[in-house]
This record gives structure tokens, sequence and C-alpha cells, in this order.
């Protein structure tokens, strides 16, 4: 703990001080603050101090890679020295006014904002299922038992009720009330609504899924906000919540869940076409495009905005091919980071893989990303590869999780029955590339001297 404090202590003097923050959270493996004055943040310091793996400003906001657990605790030391509370955001302009955000991107991001606090009962709930379907399948276990019941129970607890938690933070999101977004998550899903017929077709609960949530959780949010403008404040906390239920209610049910569904349909039926068209071959070339150009995206953070389409995969199919097949970019960044450890001789780069590598085979790609392969640039394009190589695999023998919620070699708890060897199959092949692609071309005496600014005269490579 005494480690954390310290550099707690020491990330906040490079932050220009207590008295610079703003705001301060943090998620899985970043550390994110606002400081008041960016200009007073050394930057080029904090890169190069140990047990920094990586800094990135997105707006005003700079985000500090510590890696799991450590920036839980680091955390939690500045919330003492500052008087913030993690999580605690004083100001939200940060995330709109980045003028060089396209409106796809700002789209993406706010997606991430609603599901990336749900990850944690997300990946509880799939590692539970997962650990329940290897009861079942490995040790010839009846559905019927009662313990095995009460295990698929536990974990089937956050997607049965996930589009309330969803509804929720789309609400408080777009500054709405969170009560209201949660009933607009429930209107898709309560099963009371298939025995309601319109326009002749009975209504079908969960239609749309994540898709028809996020639409009826935002329109509530735009109802209120403009019902507020009008109704007299003495009876607004009986007015406007009434008038917005019921207007999001009527919406829900006659426009935004059909329009949900329509696009979920779309969403689900292009990816299935995509890893179905051209037999084997074409879902190889489709898993390797995936794979290939994911690493981009969970370099931005912008990943976690899939996990609607991750969600509508399952409830349509049942299945989810895409999650071992984007769950490949980690794999090739795995294997080029240990590509880099064998050849460098550079200690401050090998201590930093050696740090990043086991949450990296964990599925967390955050300290090896902005730890080792895209500060080195090369690896970061060989790591894509690797990762592509993966995919292809992947995509060629059709693996598939029954539910999300882990990535790296223990997505293997989340496989459909009978896939465990083709999955590993497909990770060595990641592995192996990334490993092989890096070796080859992807590292050189340059990069191992220039890293950290410490020279490494002692650098031989064969």
């Amino acid at each position: 703990m005494e480690k954390e404090k310290a550099l707690s202590h020491s990330i906040l003097e490079l932050l220009g001080g207590t008295d610079n923050l703003a705001s301060l959270s943090h998620c899985m493996t970043r550390l994110r603050v606002t400081p008041k004055n960016p200009d007073q943040v050394q930057v080029e310091e904090l890169k190069t101090l140990a047990g920094v793996m990586g800094v990135v400003w997105l707006a005003d906001q700079l985000q500090i890679i510590l890696g799991p657990g450590t920036v839980t605790k680091v955390a939690r030391h500045m919330e003492e020295d500052t008087g913030l509370k993690s999580g605690e955001i004083q100001d939200r302009k940060a995330e709109v006014q980045d003028l060089n955000r396209t409106p796809f991107k700002q789209f993406l991001r706010r997606l991430a904002s609603i599901f990336v606090p749900l990850i944690p009962a997300i990946v509880a709930g799939g590692i539970i299922m997962g650990i329940t379907n290897v009861i079942i399948h490995s040790f010839d276990v009846s559905e019927k038992n009662q313990w095995v019941i009460l295990l698929s129970s536990i974990s089937k607890i956050i997607f049965a009720y996930l589009a309330i938690f969803v509804g929720i933070n789309t609400a408080r999101e777009f500054g709405g009330t969170p009560a209201l977004g949660g009933v607009a998550g429930g209107l898709i899903i309560f099963p009371d609504i298939a025995n309601v017929t319109l326009f002749g077709e009975a209504l079908v609960p969960n239609r749309g899924g994540l898709i028809g949530v996020l639409l009826a959780a935002w329109f509530i949010t735009v109802i209120e906000r403009r019902l507020r403008r009008f109704i007299p404040s003495v009876i607004d906390i009986i007015v406007t919540p009434t008038l917005a239920v019921l207007v999001t209610g009527f919406a829900t049910y006659i426009i935004l869940q059909p329009l949900g569904g329509f696009i979920a349909d779309g969403i689900t039926g292009g990816l299935k076409g995509l890893m179905e068209a051209g037999g084997a071959a074409g879902a190889a070339i489709s898993g390797a495009v995936l794979a290939g150009t994911f690493l981009p995206l969970v370099m931005t953070g912008l990943h976690q905005g899939l996990i609607p389409i991750h969600m509508e995969l399952l409830n349509k199919t049942g299945l989810d091919p895409l999650w071992t097949i984007l769950g490949m970019a980690g794999a090739g960044q795995v294997g080029a980071a240990f590509a880099i450890y064998l050849k460098s001789r550079n200690q401050m780069l090998k201590n930093v893989i050696k740090g990043g590598l086991p949450v990296g085979i964990l599925g967390i790609g955050e300290p090896l990303i902005y730890g080792v392969t895209l500060p080195l640039g090369r690896p970061f394009l060989t790591a894509c590869l690797g990762a592509a190589v993966g995919g292809a695999v992947q995509g060629a023998f059709g693996t598939a999780t029954v539910a999300i919620g882990v990535s790296g070699l223990p997505a293997a708890l989340l496989l459909a029955p009978g896939q465990l060897h083709l999955f590993l199959l497909g990770v060595l092949a990641a592995y192996g590339a990334g490993f092989l692609f890096t070796w080859l071309f992807g590292f050189n005496r340059g990069m191992d001297q220039t890293f950290g600014g410490e020279p490494s005269a002692t650098s031989k490579f064969p």
C-alpha cells in the first residue's frame, strides 16, 4: 500500500498539486482527472514516472494508465489527499468541447459512458454463467440440480435487468432523472406487454433489446427536460414525471420499440451475413478484418460502445461470435509484447512489459497498448497483424460465447460447449503471429535505445 501511496503523491505533484484538480475518477485501468489549469500538468514527467504505463489527453481530461488493482488504490489515496470523491465529476464540459470529434465518435463516447460503469457486474455475471456452463457440460451435472439452478439464477441477474441499469445510466448521461431512465428501460422488457396488441400486431417484450432501451431512455430525458421549461415548480414533482412516463410509454410502444427492433435486426443480420458469406474462407476474412482493426478502438476507449451489439447477438441467437474474434486483438498484443521482452535490453521497457503481460493475458489490454506497443509505434501495427491471424482462425472455426464478461484466456469459460480446443488454437495463433511479426519486423535496436529516455548500448539482436 505504501508503494501506491508514494505513486499517488508523485502523480499529484506532477498534476500541479491538489488545488489544480477539478475532478477525479477511475475505471478498470485508468485514473481520470480534470485539471483546472492544464498548463500546470507536467505531462512528459508523468509519462516517465515509474508505475505509469501511459498518459492520454481526451479533450480536457487526462487519463493516466496504471493497470488494474493499482489504479483503485492510487485513486483511494488521491481521494484522501484532495477531498474529491472518485467518480464525482464536477465539470463534464471536457466531454463535449473537443472540436476535433466527429458526431460518430461523440456517439460512441456516450455509449461508453453508459456501459463502462456496468462492466464489473457484467464481468461477474459472465464468469459465474461460464462456471455454471462448465459444471453442466464437463461434469455431467443435470441442469435441474438445485445448486446449478441457483448459480444460473445468480449469473443472470445483471442480464435480466440490464435494460433497467442501461436506462438509468442513459438518463444520467443526457441530463435526465436516472429513475425515469430506469422506467424507460423497463418499458422495453416488461413481460405484461405481450398481452397487448397494437395495430393488429402483438407487442414483444425485449424487442429491440438495448438499442430500444437507449432510444426510450434518451426520449424520456428529452421529454422531461422540455416539460420542465413550462411546468410550475410547485407542481413539477407531480406533473413532470407523470407526463414524461405517459408520453414515453406510448411513444415507446408505437415508435421507439419497433424502430429499435428494426435497427437491432439490421445489425445482427448484417454481422451474421458477414460471418456466413463465403463459408469458412469468408468467415476467416471477416474475422481477420474485425480483429485486426479492433485495437485502435480499444486505444480510444470506444470499444465499450459495442456492448449493445454483443447483447443483441446473444438475444437473437444465443451466441456471440464477435466476442471471440475481437478478443484476439489483445492476444496479438500479448505475442508482440513477449517478442519485445525477449529482444530488449532496456530494463525499464522490460519492467513495463512484466507488469502489463499478466493482465494482458487476462484480457485487459490498455497497459500494454499505452505502456509498450503504442509508444514504440511499429509493434502496435504488428500486434494488429497478429490479432488478424487469430481473428481469422476464430472466424473460420465459428467459435462463439454464450455470454459476455471477460476476454483473453478467461473467455474460455464463456464458450459454447465443445469449442474450447478451437478457441485455444485461435489464441495460440494470435500469440504466435503477434510474436513472429514483431520479432521479424516490429522491433529494432533504435527503439530499444530510446524507450523511456534510457540508452541501452548493450542491446544486441540476432
